[in-house]
């Protein structure tokens, strides 16, 4: 049985939710789309043929039935566990407002035919909506992290994504594939209230998954950002050290700006000594500091992320700088996720193929770059196989999907690596 383990961002990807984009982002108009937390509205085939890439290159490198997809989950879910998939409604329709009416037509639905409603709230039999889509669900990333052996589904901080919040525990506590994790009480669940009240100060819990990244087994990194709390990192910081799940939560605080709406928008690992980031924040310390809490009680600070890498992580650190680090080109590629890289194993990770000065900093630091496609098409004729692709950068189409604000990074939910 494959287990439910990740202790850094690095090692050989093994299993990995995604979600494909669905119908509702066509909904998707001007006047709502910073309510639904999109910068623009997008083209949907366009955005779909381009994440089928995406997804086609994790197949080669993890294998078709390791990409998983967050949608099938559910299906499984409300076909597996009547109980949870009751309370599962009652949490939508109270959450949504709807009337009463509405959980006797949903409880009256095919498991099919209630997935495809959760997800982009549209009620085919009827032609009718019951509610909002869940647009920023492609970005499976905020939704849960597994942290060793530990999962820990997140809370969002914006009302647009709370119904992901409802589907992620009601897989978590329904699918199978999650069974051993609760069965062990291994799973975190930042939505429950009585085990992460509001602080005396009035302050909420609110982590999301972009803001996340566990650096080894001793080290897990959380951004204070847009989306995530200091209270919340607190919170949750007792929590793990309670379990003794890690020794070390890294607090990197962040400006509060759409621009760094994560952690990840501006800094991923993408090999064993190297990192991509926004020089101004990562490396100058721009608005930026670093308190480091251990289970021991002691606190360290660092003036920037890099100074902690080096200082506490690794000596060897190296950062190669979006835009090479020099503006208007570190500012135009962080925006279009010049930073927001997944590794698919140490030294091979997926970005977007939209940021050319970027591209050139990494050919610099020994990479080599390769159009996703041309690299599908390499593998179809059997010219190389994924095992043997070293120090790559593989670069996704993405006219449409940066747009929706999230890269490669953003879009891989690994619920295993090697």
């Amino acid at each position: 049985m494959s287990k439910v383990f990740v202790e850094n961002e690095i090692n050989p990807l093994r299993r990995v939710l995604v979600h494909r984009p669905d119908v509702g982002i066509s909904r998707i108009s001007p006047k709502r789309a910073e309510e639904l937390l999109f910068d623009d509205i997008v083209h949907l085939p366009r955005m779909q043929e381009e994440h089928d890439v995406f997804t086609n290159v994790l197949r080669q490198f993890v294998g078709d039935d390791n990409v998983i997809e967050v949608e099938q989950l559910l299906y499984e879910a409300l076909e597996a566990d009547p109980e949870s998939k009751e309370e599962m409604i009652k949490l939508v329709i109270e959450h949504e407002e709807l009337p009463k009416a509405y959980g006797d037509i949903m409880r009256g639905l095919s498991a099919t035919a209630l997935t495809n409603l959760l997800v982009t709230g549209y009620h085919a039999p009827d032609d009718h909506f019951f509610f909002d889509p869940i647009p920023n669900f492609i970005f499976t990333r905020d939704i849960a992290v597994t942290v060793n052996d530990h999962v820990i589904i997140t809370k969002a901080a914006k009302e647009a994504r709370y119904r992901e919040n409802f589907i992620t525990r009601f897989i978590i506590f329904a699918h199978p594939i999650f069974a051993e994790l609760q069965a062990e009480g291994r799973v975190i669940n930042l939505n429950k209230i009585d085990q992460f009240p509001p602080s005396k100060k009035g302050e909420s819990v609110s982590i999301e998954g972009g803001d996340m990244m566990i650096l080894n087994k001793d080290y897990l990194l959380i951004g204070c950002s847009e989306r995530t709390t200091p209270y919340g990192i607190r919170a949750l910081a007792e929590c793990l050290f309670a379990k003794g799940v890690i020794d070390n939560v890294v607090q990197v605080n962040i400006p509060n700006d759409r621009s760094y709406m994560h952690i990840d928008t501006i800094f991923t690992q993408i090999n064993t000594h190297d990192y991509v980031a926004f020089k101004p924040i990562i490396a100058d310390g721009l608005g930026s500091n670093v308190q480091v809490f251990t289970a021991s009680g002691e606190e360290r600070k660092y003036h920037s992320l890099q100074e902690f890498l080096i200082k506490e992580i690794d000596a060897n650190t190296r950062i190669i700088f979006a835009g090479k680090g020099e503006s208007p080109y570190q500012d135009r590629e962080q925006w279009t996720d010049g930073c927001n890289l997944v590794a698919l194993k140490p030294g091979v990770a997926l970005t977007y193929d939209r940021n050319p000065v970027t591209e050139e900093a990494f050919e610099e630091a020994g990479y080599r770059v390769v159009y996703a496609g041309d690299l599908l098409k390499a593998f179809s004729d059997g010219i190389i196989r994924p095992d043997e692709v070293q120090q790559t950068i593989i670069t996704l189409p993405s006219t449409e999907l940066s747009r929706a604000r999230g890269g490669s990074h953003c879009m891989t939910c690994p619920i295993e690596r090697a």
